[in-house]
């Protein structure tokens, strides 16, 4: 640790930055004008939390605290730091230009971290705890669909070298129902094909017991984003796994989010100038968070495919000359301006809980209504159990059953 006596400088404004680790933190201290004054290091426990603040106090009033990985290893100093009524800031990691330069240390990046906070290149408020468990059930969701995925390209690759009777049974099957006929297996045959057998066997009965646990995580992460969220659940094309990223990359509190253009380029779509001389454009964006950005796509996609408004839309930029790459950028551009909205503000979804119970009363199928608005059944059954928003659609609905 190095020190510039700490006793005379109490009273003066002085900054931290905090290099954060697994096991342990790095605390740097610099003065208003950016000056040096010390640097310690202390474990990631409550007791060193509680140190480290006692020594950033000891050098002076602390004016705000720079912290690098906030929502990771130094999310327990974040909150203790909050909780005794400090300002935290979250710092980037340093690019690798000026790490070429100024070279990596754990002092080195916690001076940087204190610089970031003192000159406001790093303004962003923390993330609070209020999607650490969206992030939870997100992370462990799509860990299902990852290890799914591979067992069932391990049974396309067992097939490909299985005995002949074995690919020549299995060939016409695909899916769910090759999955299905490889769990109802009963080895037998010489050692060769019982060992493939049963190989095949384990890896299906794989498949459906991580399917069924990704239906469950899925609808337990479907019931908490709806309740943080329900206005961005219950926009058109925004699914649990999309609104459940979209929250993790904005964070619960609202205050992090200025505008919406800084949003988007948050989530990398908002356009880049790349004029140089007498040319003057734009280029697509190829920074931000990438996950928020295909969560972006995936919307864009889902619209293009099943909503009116969204293909009337498309139909006009083909017209116009635009390719699809460029009106899917222009898309979800305006759908991160439309997501802010419901990120930013209290977006009141309309009751529908009235829909299903009148459509029942009556004895009216989803298949008559269905028939009738030119949708399939499954759009009516999502309108009422509110996992799609058409407002438009759900008025002429209940207007419609008023009237039937």
């Amino acid at each position: 640790m190095t020190s510039a006596g700490t006793a005379d400088m109490v009273g003066q404004w002085v900054f931290g930055g905090v290099d954060s680790h697994a096991d342990t933190i790095h605390v740097a201290v610099v003065t208003g004008n950016g000056g040096h004054l010390a640097d310690a290091e202390f474990p990631t426990t409550s007791a060193g939390y509680a140190a480290a603040l006692a020594f950033l106090s000891a050098h002076g009033d602390v004016a705000a605290i720079g912290v690098e990985g906030t929502a990771s290893y130094g999310t327990g100093f974040t909150h203790a730091a909050r909780a005794d009524g400090l300002t935290v800031v979250e710092v980037n990691r340093p690019d690798r230009a000026e790490r070429r330069r100024s070279g990596k240390s754990d002092p080195i990046d916690a001076y940087a971290a204190a610089r970031a906070a003192l000159s406001g290149r790093a303004s962003s408020t923390p993330k609070d705890e209020t999607v650490t468990g969206i992030r939870a059930l997100h992370n462990a969701a799509r860990s299902t669909v990852k290890a799914r995925t591979a067992a069932m390209n391990q049974i396309g690759h067992i097939l490909i070298g299985a005995p002949d009777t074995i690919r020549a049974h299995y060939r016409a099957l695909d899916g769910k129902p090759l999955i299905d006929a490889l769990a109802r297996l009963r080895p037998t045959g010489d050692a060769v094909h019982t060992a493939v057998l049963t190989a095949l066997k384990s890896l299906a009965r794989r498949v459906k017991a991580l399917a069924a646990e990704h239906d469950e995580l899925t609808a337990v992460l479907d019931a908490v984003v709806t309740g943080h969220n329900p206005g961005l659940r219950a926009a058109y094309g925004v699914g649990p796994d999309t609104a459940a990223q979209l929250l993790i990359t904005a964070g619960g509190n609202r205050d992090r989010l200025r505008t919406e253009a800084s949003f988007a380029a948050l989530c990398g779509v908002a356009p880049v100038p790349a004029s140089s001389g007498k040319t003057n454009r734009h280029r697509l964006s190829r920074g931000g968070d990438r996950a928020a950005n295909a969560a972006l796509y995936r919307i864009a996609l889902v619209r293009m495919s099943s909503d009116r408004r969204t293909r009337d839309y498309v139909t006009r930029q083909s017209t116009a000359g635009r390719t699809k790459k460029e009106i899917i950028r222009l898309l979800k551009r305006a759908i991160a301006r439309e997501v802010f909205r419901y990120l930013t503000t209290t977006v009141t979804v309309p009751d529908i809980a009235d829909l299903r119970p009148a459509r029942q009363a009556k004895n009216i199928t989803l298949t008559a209504v269905a028939h009738h608005f030119g949708v399939r059944p499954a759009v009516i059954s999502c309108i009422e159990r509110g996992t799609r928003r058409d407002d438009d659609l759900a008025n002429a609905y209940r207007n419609w059953l008023q009237a039937a």
